[in-house]
């Protein structure tokens, strides 16, 4: 059962994998409708405040909102009014009679920074107070073969078992990626974010940076690819986008018939989860591993690490990367199937005052030159 379900990614990935989804939630009218196509036949309600019972469910899942908790965000912190929602899925834990065994949570890494992760600290003491040992980690996108950087952490509670045997199958694997600013490589592609310049960049090598909901005025903006071996300045479409988070192409098209509003469909896949992680957690849990990474105890009296568990009342961090198993280097260039849309000279023009503006961001050699040439190019 799903609460927070978005356009679905949490109900497809445990499909995949023998899951079957007896319950969705989600407020937003758009997302419904993509549930409605998507999981047809499924009772989806609207409000996780109106749920009354989460029985005869075997793993609960929920992406609450992470508008409090991200970096983008306004950092209100787990007592906001959007994530502040988990409580929610606690509600129901507690009043279950026979509870899940497994919960599976998905948000921001930067909640494990915000407020010191206090976000995390009351995660975990709802979960113990109910029972429940747990496990969480940071995981980045690009180890699942996806070319978008985008680290979540995965949170993993269960009633009997020890979720560490989930989430910790190996020791530390080397990312497959470099993100630092260095030379320009002609034979990759970099993504960006055209909206910044001035104190942000998102700046990635072969692959996008996290794909947002759209800015704070709710218009969407996608990230920019550049090519430097041709100049291209560009974004990917819709159905790119959708396949950057594991989807198929068109996944989110039923939400046309029930919005108006130009980016709805940006917004939806912005605020969703990469499918292929959740696969592997999925995966993980049908069949366990074993705990295969260093740990060490500890006592969380400070700001909680990227990878941590707590089974029998101890707690303990675990040395482990981004990247849970080894897997090639992202492609961006060969992964995207449609034609970039051009970035327009009104955009590109208020990105390359903002970046000459800037005193705090190190750009790739050539690459402002790259921008400005383009700019020249669009406005002859």
């Amino acid at each position: 059962m799903g609460l927070f379900s978005g356009i679905g990614g949490f109900e497809l990935a445990f499909a995949r994998h023998g899951g079957e989804c007896i319950g969705l939630c989600d407020i937003d009218e758009s997302s419904r409708a993509v549930l409605r196509t998507r999981f047809e036949g499924v009772p989806i309600m609207e409000d996780v405040t109106a749920v009354q019972s989460v029985e005869g469910t075997d793993v609960l899942t929920a992406g609450f909102p992470c508008q409090d908790l991200s970096q983008a965000g306004g950092k209100h912190g787990i007592g906001g009014s959007r994530s502040g929602l988990i409580d929610e899925v606690f509600r129901l834990l507690d009043k279950a009679r026979r509870k899940p065994k497994w919960v599976v949570l998905e948000n921001v890494s930067y909640m494990l920074r915000l407020h010191q992760g206090r976000a995390m600290r009351h995660i975990i003491e709802r979960a113990e107070a109910l029972g429940y040992h747990w496990a969480y980690r940071v995981l980045d996108a690009r180890g699942f073969g996806l070319p978008q950087r985008r680290e979540r952490v995965v949170i993993l509670l269960c009633r009997d078992d020890d979720p560490s045997q989930v989430l910790f199958p190996a020791g530390y694997v080397e990312p497959n990626v470099d993100d630092r600013v260095g030379p320009v490589d002609l034979k990759s592609v970099y993504g960006f974010y055209w909206t910044e310049g001035k104190r942000g960049l998102g700046w990635v090598k072969d692959a996008v940076p996290t794909i947002k909901g759209g800015s704070t005025l709710g218009i969407a903006s996608p990230p920019a690819i550049w090519n430097p071996a041709t100049g291209e300045l560009g974004t990917p479409s819709i159905s790119d986008a959708e396949r950057l988070f594991g989807f198929s192409a068109g996944w989110t098209a039923p939400a046309d018939a029930v919005s108006g509003r130009k980016g709805a469909r940006w917004k939806l896949v912005g605020n969703t989860l990469c499918v292929p992680m959740v696969e592997w957690v999925a995966q993980q849990i049908v069949l366990p591993k074993g705990l295969g990474a260093p740990t060490q105890e500890i006592d969380f009296a400070t700001r909680p690490p990227l990878a941590a568990y707590g089974y029998a009342g101890r707690r303990f961090k675990v040395e482990v990367s981004t990247w849970a198993e080894p897997a090639p280097a992202p492609a961006l260039a060969r992964f995207l199937q449609d034609p970039l849309a051009p970035l327009s000279v009104r955009a590109a023009t208020g990105f390359f005052k903002r970046a000459c503006e800037s005193t705090t961001i190190r750009f790739a050699d050539g690459f402002l030159d790259s921008v400005a040439s383009y700019i020249d190019r669009k406005t002859l």
